[in-house]
């Protein structure tokens, strides 16, 4: 289904102009200029550029990180209606210009906290599709030996999805407080809302009385940024990151972003907005597809050459599946390991005072 949809894409970028694609300039040393999206500003006099200058090294590195989370986020649902995953599932397919612009505009030793929906975060920070999908089956070549499943996964200076609504601001305290520390003693700490124009069930609109999610930070400056544009998101994170780096303390970013699953796996996505909203969303506001036709147009890569990528993404995917259900499950007696990262081995009581696991770190 993906692959038809890729290559249809594919075939009408071939065919005309793109309704997004700006290209201010082209030269000879293999990349293009683009104008995007002028970000909304809070108690800021100016925000990012407008116009960003995209190689063809990072269109190709962009266009394959986010359609390997695309494809990664459909074979979990594949996955899920098989039953080799159980539990809680929130994918990320249709935000995937979200994780890959923040990756690309911050640096590897920079900390990233997110909630639940992390799949594709995850997989930016460095954690590989195999082990990603091996820890939503539960097996024990997961990212987190299969103990920790959709919402708990882990690498270097990410900590991972966490099953608290909105606990990743303040990692356990409320989100009004962490603002105020921040700003009171100028953190250079980043503040997201990946605002997917959903809560679990119900539109931003009925739910909130303003729906400016950048200027709810009151005295942290703050952007509203296209979410659904890699370039616009990697310039808007740049700008935040620079903004903290240079001592001004906190800033505020909303990315407006849109998600094609409904909130988890139990829930259609559909009876609270039309099949479609979904489908205009897809054919006007893709973020693969909007990076495909600049691309294209801009002649930093070939349809041939994307079509290429996408052979080789879907043959990862599978293989990481393979190998996804097929790994054994952790040992019961295992149940107790790595409750802490360096300490020596202790009992960890089970179900019942009787049955006992021992702890290795």
């Amino acid at each position: 289904m993906l692959a038809a949809f890729i290559s249809r894409v594919l075939r009408r970028v071939a065919q005309k102009s793109a309704r997004r694609v700006l290209v201010a300039s082209r030269n000879s040393s293999n990349d293009a200029t683009f104008e995007i999206e002028k970000c909304d500003l809070h108690l800021l006099e100016e925000g990012p550029p407008v116009t960003t200058v995209l190689t063809r090294a990072e269109g190709l590195k962009y266009y394959r990180m986010m359609l390997t989370v695309r494809r990664m986020e459909l074979k979990a649902d594949q996955l899920y209606k098989q039953k080799f995953i159980r539990g809680f599932c929130h994918l990320c397919d249709g935000q995937e210009a979200c994780c890959v612009g923040l990756e690309a505009g911050i640096n590897p030793s920079d900390h990233l906290i997110t909630s639940y929906r992390a799949h594709g975060m995850c997989y930016t920070r460095g954690l590989s599709v195999r082990s990603i999908l091996t820890e939503l089956t539960g097996r024990r070549g997961g990212c987190a030996k299969g103990k920790g499943g959709s919402m708990h996964m882990y690498t270097k200076n990410f900590y991972g999805g966490n099953g608290i609504v909105g606990a990743q601001g303040p990692l356990g305290g409320q989100i009004a407080e962490a603002f105020n520390m921040a700003a009171l003693w100028k953190l250079p700490c980043v503040f997201i809302c990946e605002n997917n124009l959903y809560a679990m069930g119900t539109s931003a609109e009925r739910a909130a009385a303003s729906t400016d999610y950048y200027k709810r930070g009151n005295f942290i400056p703050g952007l509203k940024v296209d979410g659904m544009d890699v370039l616009c998101v990697r310039e808007a994170t740049k700008f935040a990151a620079d903004y903290c780096r240079s001592g001004k303390g906190p800033i505020l970013m909303e990315l407006q972003t849109y998600r094609y699953h409904g909130h988890s796996m139990s829930d259609p996505g559909v009876s609270y907005r039309t099949r479609e909203e979904i489908q205009e969303v897809r054919s006007k506001r893709d973020p693969i597809v909007i990076l495909q036709d600049r691309m294209v147009n801009s002649k930093l890569a070939t349809v041939e050459e994307l079509k290429e990528i996408g052979t080789e993404v879907k043959k990862e995917i599978d293989d990481a599946a393979q190998f996804a259900t097929s790994d054994p499950e952790p040992r019961l007696e295992e149940l107790g390991h790595h409750v802490y990262s360096s300490d020596s081995s202790f009992e960890v009581r089970g179900a019942n005072p009787w049955i006992k696991f021992k702890s290795i770190s």
